[in-house]
């Protein structure tokens, strides 16, 4: 199957930068491509890496779309993409799903959405906002400042939750484990749904003996930063759960069949993707057959042009509303 290969790099701005653990992140990079058949036919992908994730960054993206030249075959062009570039092979396998009309399947006619709480003293408006418009999961950004502050607004934060409203907390491994320690004291047996990668990647020891040790759940993230990496842990007995950001993964189906033959807890997120990596990727959280958790995809409106932004924020979200994300608006907005 012979096709036209294209592609569009951009830089991003968000409406406000985000702070994490990793420090202030103020425009998403990344590139999107589309391919072109014989009949006029075109699928979109985009490849959005992390470099802190381990994930190659926009320019390696770019040396690796040129090496492929602008016309490919359709059936050889993942097996011809130089290593390292998982990011581009999920936007090609997005882009040639979508031409071929392999797209999963949903599993679920609805999912819940955890809305994205930002660091700092901001996520007190912003979660009186949020339980407003009738959200009940919450994640917020942690490890951005001093843990005893923090700590401080976590009370604030707590208090103002309804009866079975949930936390979650991203440290985006920014703690050390005497730190960790100090949260999962302060976590236990309050309405903390589980910590996101309390440590560094790389530290599986920490992240294994914290898991064991303390009653609140771990979710692993940064340390997923290869589809390999699923299976390492895996094999290690990880009793946490999997936070899956199908983005940067290079053969999600893949990864997410060997999590769903091992009965594992799976959290589906956002990569702070732009609308045309959201519709690929929550594909796979509507296709997913295990116990849904609520989405980490409560992140729009993002961007400072809001016709980048994935689905707009609801505490629910419906298979129907991936149908009006329109990739090809995107693809022209960045002409």
């Amino acid at each position: 199957m012979r096709l036209r290969l294209e592609h569009r790099r951009h830089a991003l701005p968000f409406r406000q930068p985000v702070r994490t653990g990793h420090g202030l992140w103020s425009e998403r990079a990344g590139v999107l491509i589309r391919l072109t058949d014989a009949d006029g036919r075109a699928g979109h992908g985009e490849a959005a890496p992390i470099p802190w994730f381990g994930t190659g960054d926009a320019d390696g993206v770019e040396a690796a779309l040129s090496s492929l030249g602008e016309w490919i075959d359709g059936d050889e062009v993942l097996a011809r993409l130089p290593a390292g570039q998982p990011t581009l092979a999920f936007a090609l396998r997005s882009a040639l799903n979508a031409l071929s009309g392999r797209e999963p399947p949903a599993a679920h006619d609805h999912l819940q959405v955890a809305a994205l709480l930002p660091a700092g003293r901001a996520a007190l408006t912003a979660l009186d906002q949020r339980l407003e418009a009738g959200f009940r999961v919450f994640k917020w950004k942690v490890g951005a400042g001093q843990g005893s502050d923090e700590r401080v607004l976590l009370d604030d934060l707590l208090a103002r939750l309804p009866e079975k409203a949930r936390l979650r907390l991203d440290a985006n491994g920014a703690w050390d484990r005497r730190e960790a320690a100090r949260w999962l004291d302060a976590a236990a047996e309050r309405p903390i749904e589980f910590i996101e990668q309390p440590v560094a990647a790389g530290d599986d020891d920490t992240l294994l003996g914290l898991a064991n040790d303390y009653p609140t759940p771990l979710a692993l993230d940064e340390s997923i930063a290869v589809d390999a990496d699923v299976e390492r842990w895996l094999g290690q007995g990880w009793p946490g759960l999997f936070v899956i950001k199908p983005c940067l993964l290079a053969d999600p189906a893949a990864v997410l069949a060997t999590l769903e033959k091992a009965g594992a807890d799976v959290v589906f997120s956002s990569a702070l993707e732009t609308a045309v990596g959201a519709r690929a990727a929550l594909r796979f959280a509507f296709a997913w057959k295990g116990a849904p958790r609520a989405l980490g995809f409560g992140v729009w409106p993002l961007f400072a042009n809001a016709w980048a932004d994935g689905p707009v924020a609801a505490p629910f979200l419906r298979a129907s509303d991936l149908a009006r994300l329109n990739p090809a608006a995107v693809w022209a907005a960045l002409a």
